[in-house]
């Protein structure tokens, strides 16, 4: 054999090697992630818990704690975590020492077999008006990620903290996004730290409440995902359908406005309840049955908002189940998707698991939180559109295993072909 056509033997070799490796390539499934949140006398054992976050596809659960149950049971399970250290313990995270022995014990000790992936120091801190709460935000984060560089863990693991949209000053339009300017410096703290250590914005964001505060201005289907009309955004011309991603962009535009537009945004908390109190407006089955799914479906989409319509969104939902302990309005302890014997609280799109699980009560006692406030823009005016009694479908888990396996076999097939060509040319 020349020596051309040795080169064109290899060209050929390795040509056909690279189309055998995009076809053995995983078949991407659609992700959404979860808020595991356990405020309850009444859920079943993190082990039965497993199957029904696989259940509904999800890969990515938030904790508002590092529950070693939970951590121990999903390991080597794939599923990513955020852990969280309560507001309670932000304190304590001023001493490095402290906070070294936190992530050695929370973090470092389920490692590699549980993904832990972020830590969610704090919540809602900044709109708390607990001032020596914000004070301690910044100085705990700064000691949680020094932790990590001392344990190597830095480039696997992130620092980040959660907001309230209620963070922001203005939301309407979405271009006029802006911080409260009382939270400005604490904000700009933040953001200093995110670009420094490469960790994401993360915001919590419940239309739900903008909604029940206002339900003349705020139509039900704007923030339920139903087919409407909208509203355009009198300075970029953009059309917005939902409020959630009318909310989302409110914040990217209060983080270019103050010089970071290309920080990463995730929406740490989302839902609606399915049940309230008598004067809880919106707070139905029907409408969290509407709003869950349609997210779902959209963020199966993979499509970004109008102002950011190239980055996949990246969100949470709140929350797995209905939390009995949780205090406050009736709203508050029906959030979940699933309720404790793990069947589903409303049509999902998946039927959690068949054999009901048993409530037996995870362990742990550190507090969790529930859901964020929202702040009601200033002024809404979407045009009434027609409404629709449905909800977008969503494909079954066992319907994606199905595709994903038919999938798998074609590609072998090719694969094979492949191969018996390649052979025939050596």
């Amino acid at each position: 054999m020349s020596t051309m056509e040795s080169i064109i033997h290899i060209h050929y070799l390795s040509s056909t090697l690279l189309i055998i490796l995009v076809f053995l390539s995983p078949v991407m499934a659609t992700s959404i992630g979860v808020n595991y949140g356990q405020i309850a006398d009444n859920l079943p054992p993190p082990e039965k818990v497993v199957p029904l976050v696989k259940s509904m596809g999800a890969t990515r659960v938030k904790l508002y704690d590092a529950d070693p149950h939970v951590l121990k049971a999903f390991a080597n399970s794939g599923v990513e975590f955020i852990v969280s250290l309560g507001n309670e313990y932000l304190s304590d995270m001023k001493d490095p020492a402290k906070a070294q022995a936190w992530v050695k014990t929370n973090v470092q000790a389920y490692l590699p077999a549980t993904k832990i992936t972020c830590i969610a120091v704090g919540n809602e801190v900044l709109t708390s008006n607990d001032t020596s709460l914000s004070g301690n935000l910044m100085p705990a984060m700064e000691n949680v990620y020094a932790a990590l560089v001392n344990c190597n863990l830095d480039k696997q693991v992130s620092v980040t903290t959660a907001h309230s949209v209620a963070i922001l000053g203005t939301s309407y339009p979405p271009s006029a996004g802006a911080f409260r300017k009382d939270l400005v410096t604490c904000v700009t703290q933040v953001l200093d730290f995110h670009c420094k250590t490469g960790s994401p914005f993360l915001i919590n964001a419940y239309p739900y409440f903008a909604y029940q505060a206002d339900p003349k201005q705020v139509p039900l289907d704007f923030v339920l995902f139903q087919p409407n009309q909208g509203i355009i955004d009198p300075v970029t011309n953009l059309h917005y359908d939902n409020m959630l991603y009318a909310q989302i962009d409110a914040v990217h535009s209060a983080l270019a406005s103050i010089g970071y537009k290309n920080m990463c945004v995730q929406i740490s908390e989302t839902g609606w309840p399915s049940k309230g109190d008598a004067n809880e407006l919106g707070a139905t089955m029907d409408n969290a049955r509407k709003y869950n799914c349609n997210l779902i479906k959209l963020v199966s989409q993979k499509k970004g908002t109008p102002l950011r319509p190239n980055s996949n969104l990246n969100v949470y939902v709140f929350a797995l189940f209905n939390e009995n302990l949780k205090p406050g309005p009736t709203s508050e302890r029906n959030y979940g998707l699933f309720k404790p014997d793990g069947t589903p609280s409303y049509p999902l799109g998946f039927s959690g698991i068949t054999n009901t699980v048993s409530a037996n009560s995870s362990s742990g006692s550190s507090s969790r939180s529930g859901s964020g406030g929202s702040s009601t823009p200033t002024s809404w005016s979407p045009q009434d559109g027609s409404s629709s009694s449905g909800y977008m479908s969503i494909t079954s888990d066992s319907g994606r295993v199905l595709f994903c396996w038919k999938s798998l076999i074609l590609r072998l097939h090719i694969v094979c072909c492949l191969m018996s060509l390649l052979f025939s040319q050596l």
